[in-house]
Formats: C-alpha cells, sequence, structure tokens
C-alpha cells in the first residue's frame, strides 16, 4: 500500500508540474493577449497539399478566433441570418468536433456590416470553462466537459448597428466586456462564476456628435501594472480610458478624433499603444502616468501613415510591426515612432498578426499567409494559400499553427 501511495503522489506531482505547460491559446491574440506565441518550430510552408494534420469545416459563418486549452479548440458560429448561434468545441489533435452547442435564438438580428459576422467576439478560456460572447445577443458560460451552459446573460443592453465585435476577457474573478455601440457605451464587470454584474462603468467622453455611428467600436481592453497599480486599459470611440479593474473606476483617458476602434492595444516601452480605428487610423503611444485627461500631456508620439483599422499591431523587441488594411506593412520604433521600413505584402486584411520564433504571420483575406522576419529589414520568408480568405486571426499551441478560414479550421505543421 506504501509503494501505491508514493506512486499516486508521484502522479499528481507529475501532473502539477505539467498543468501549466497546457498547450494553451486562452483568448483573443494569445496567452498575453498581444499576439506573441512562444513556439519555436511552427511550419514555415504550407498548401492545401502539404503540412495540413486536418481541415475542419465550420458551418455558418463567424469570424470569431479560434482559443485553446489542452486539447480542445473553442470557437463560435451562428447562421448567415444571425438567428441562431452557436460555440463548437473541436479535438485539437484529431479535427473532430466535439460539442456543437446552439446557445441562442434571436428573432430579429440587427443589420450587421458586410466585413462583419454575428459570431466575431473571440472566446476566452480557462480549466473547466469557456465563455462564449455574442454581445448584445448574449453571453454565456459553458463547462468544457460536457458542452452544458452553466450560466447566461442577454440583458445587457447595446445596439452595435454595425455587428457586435469586441471580445472578452478574464482578470481575478472577472469577465470583463466592452459594449460600445450605436446608443449606449460602456464596459461592465461580470462575476466570473455567476455572471452577476460586479460593476458598470459608463464612458465619459463627448463623442461631438448624435451620429451613433460615430460612438461605436470593437476593442478588447488589457490589464497592465504601472506603478503597482493595474490599469484596465480600454479603447472606445473617439477617446481611450485606464480604469481600475476592480471598481471601474477612471484614472485617465486620451480622446482622439477617430471612430470605431477595433485592435488590441499593446504595452511595452513604458508606452500603451492605442490604433484610434476608422476614419483615418492613427497609431498613438500614451505614457500611462497620467490621471485625468491626457490628451495634451502624455500622447509620447503618433503615427499616421499606413495605419490599418482593423488588425491589431505586434511589439517585438522594442520594434512595432503593423499591417494596413490594404496590405502594407510597416515597422516603428516603439519608444519613438521613427519608421524603420515600410513595405506592400499585398492583399486586404482584417486578421490581426502572430509572432513566433523570430518570424510574424500576416493572414489575408484572400486567404494567403505572408511570413516575414522580425527585423530592421523587410524579408519575405514564405507565401502560403488556402482555398479561403481569413477574417479570423490565427492561434498556435505546440509546434501548430490553427487557423480559421471562412470555411474551415485547419491545423497546420510540419510533416
Amino acid at each position: 500500500m506504501k509503494h501505491i501511495t508514493l506512486i499516486l503522489h508521484s502522479a499528481v506531482l507529475v501532473i502539477s508540474l505539467v498543468s501549466p505547460a497546457l498547450a494553451q491559446w486562452p483568448q483573443f491574440r494569445g496567452p498575453q493577449g498581444d499576439g506573441q506565441a512562444d513556439n519555436q518550430s511552427l511550419p514555415l510552408a504550407w498548401d492545401e497539399q502539404t503540412n495540413i494534420t486536418w481541415k475542419t469545416p465550420i458551418h455558418g459563418r463567424g469570424w470569431s478566433s479560434p482559443v485553446i486549452l489542452g486539447n480542445q479548440i473553442w470557437l463560435t458560429t451562428a447562421t448567415a441570418d444571425g438567428k441562431q448561434m452557436f460555440a463548437l468545441c473541436v479535438d485539437r489533435t484529431t479535427g473532430e468536433i466535439i460539442h456543437d452547442v446552439k446557445l441562442f435564438d434571436v428573432t430579429n438580428p440587427r443589420e450587421i456590416h458586410k466585413l462583419n459576422s454575428y459570431a466575431s467576439p473571440t472566446p476566452v478560456i480557462e480549466q473547466g470553462r469557456v465563455y462564449i460572447h455574442f454581445g448584445s445577443y448574449g453571453t454565456a458560460c459553458l463547462d468544457t466537459e460536457t458542452g452544458a451552459k452553466l450560466w447566461e446573460r442577454r440583458d445587457l443592453p447595446c445596439d452595435h448597428f454595425r455587428g457586435p465585435g469586441s471580445s472578452p476577457m478574464l482578470h481575478g474573478d472577472k469577465l470583463i466586456i466592452h459594449y460600445d455601440g450605436f446608443d449606449v457605451q460602456y464596459v461592465v464587470a461580470l462575476n466570473k462564476q455567476t455572471g452577476e454584474t460586479l460593476w458598470k462603468t459608463d464612458r465619459s467622453n463627448d463623442y461631438g456628435t448624435e451620429n451613433g455611428d460615430f460612438k461605436k467600436a470593437f476593442c478588447t481592453p488589457i490589464v497592465i501594472e504601472v506603478d503597482g497599480r493595474e490599469q484596465l486599459i480600454s479603447p472606445g470611440s473617439k477617446a481611450a480610458f485606464a480604469y481600475e479593474p476592480e471598481t471601474g473606476k477612471e484614472i485617465w483617458h486620451v480622446t482622439f478624433s477617430d471612430f470605431s476602434s477595433t485592435a488590441r492595444p499593446l504595452y511595452g516601452e513604458g508606452l500603451v499603444f492605442i490604433n484610434t480605428g476608422f476614419g483615418k487610423a492613427d497609431l498613438i503611444a500614451v505614457d500611462p502616468t497620467g490621471t485625468g485627461d491626457v490628451t495634451g500631456s502624455h500622447v509620447a508620439w503618433t503615427e499616421e501613415k499606413s495605419i490599418g483599422s482593423k488588425p491589431s499591431q505586434l511589439l517585438v523587441d522594442g520594434l512595432i510591426y503593423v499591417i494596413d488594411d490594404a496590405g502594407v506593412a510597416s515597422c516603428l520604433e516603439a519608444k519613438t515612432g521613427e519608421k524603420v521600413w515600410s513595405a506592400r505584402v499585398g492583399g486586404n486584411f482584417s486578421a490581426s498578426p502572430i509572432h513566433a520564433d523570430g518570424k510574424i504571420y500576416f493572414c489575408s483575406q484572400e486567404g494567403k499567409t505572408t511570413v516575414i522576419a522580425a527585423g530592421r529589414e523587410f524579408k519575405v520568408l514564405a507565401e502560403n494559400e488556402l482555398d479561403a480568405g481569413f477574417m479570423a486571426s490565427p492561434a498556435a499551441a505546440d509546434d501548430a499553427l490553427f487557423l480559421r478560414t471562412e470555411t474551415h479550421l485547419y491545423r497546420i505543421e510540419k510533416r
């Protein structure tokens, strides 16, 4: 019995040691929300016949990115008319769909933009639970083993008008969500265990118009720490805000002229990098040590040229990498905004790039993934074509890329 007990204790120790190393891409833009993958051996080249481990058709229409924990991949989809909304779980090893859960029926879905879908927000996953979000149409927490619904909220109002796009994020015991719509604009923190509202903060900025189209945004926040104090960095339309994650109290804000912000912010080199969105997208670098309106005092630099309105940026070794909607890539010095290089990749872009092992992956709406070398010279390493285009951003786990096109989910790795 002592020998058996020792074996069991050893097994528990091994499990506890390897659990943190579970394959994971748990939220929009990966483990830290910044597009960084730790993977050292992601594939460089592929096509429909090469380096495809599996290819799984995904029914309906949805631009949410896949999220991964262990052997599960979760993503969302909806019927093209938006009247039915689903959560899907795919086996990471085989590509088999193991859960296909219809979560919500919608009698009268509102209009969406032609580039959007009714299932664009990306889920967020943790051990045992996945949180699914369809904007004001509904938010639900599911048991990852059974697919059973643990709680739901369908009472948070917002007329997204062009469709939802902001993804939820987890922080401590909170699920934090943006609702920047045509009619109302606020941030809410829900108790992740029960779905109950912990705090709700209305946006404080003056939009300068009654036209709700200029009040919308599609951003996902991040949490940073500045001088020992946590800040929820939360871009909206025409302004970006820093809030206390525990209370929702505003710390500072910066205003700009653009609207419909989409990109997830970045933090590094002591600066917060914010994409201002549609209109004429700029990238602004903000020193987050201020309070109140910091527009005139804490903006370190602004770059106006070739900044995409939809794809998020990357920060790698002091350099920021940008792809604009029309396929022009740029590299900037993070501390100063000085341009290092700019080059045409070609194609149209909505998906956000990722970085792994010195390589940057740009996925276009036409179905081409261009891989470049991270660095001070523009160098294309590979161009890879699939049958359908990309609206969802890529994910990575172990030595594999997981790419969602408009029709399929792929596992791609060196064979």
